[in-house]
């Protein structure tokens, strides 16, 4: 059974940072990372492959940096200079090779959370003004 736990989440203040951890049970092509605010959408905010192709949501403007250790199946979300409206919960969410794979384009195609089957529970990140 395919496992993603997230950790890293807290209450910060804004101008803070955060490091969002992702452990999965199982080696994944295709990582990614959304998050979903009060009454909003889920929505995209980083990708990555384990070829080390990445993307990132327009809003995200130098501020968050995704990683991922294949050697341990793990991704990680670096989040600086935090601002109130990243208040959300933070899920990751991961694919298969099989699944995933789009060539060139297969980062891109990882902001979409209809592209994922297997998801976290989330991590919570609440910033204060």
């Amino acid at each position: 059974q395919v496992q993603l736990v997230e950790s890293g989440g807290g209450s910060v203040q804004a101008g803070g940072s955060l490091r969002l951890s992702c452990a999965a049970s199982s080696y994944f092509y295709c990582m990614g990372w959304f998050r979903q605010g009060p009454g909003k959408e889920r929505e995209g905010v980083a990708s990555i492959t384990s070829d080390l192709d990445t993307a990132y949501a327009d809003f995200v403007k130098g501020r968050f940096t995704i990683s991922k250790d294949n050697a341990k199946n793990t991704l990680y979300l670096q989040i600086n200079s935090l601002k109130p409206e990243d208040t959300a919960m933070y899920y990751c969410a991961a694919e298969p090779f099989s699944s995933c794979y789009r060539g060139a384009d297969t980062a891109v195609h990882g902001l979409s959370p209809q592209n994922y089957k297997n998801w976290g529970q989330g991590t919570q990140v609440t910033v204060s003004s």
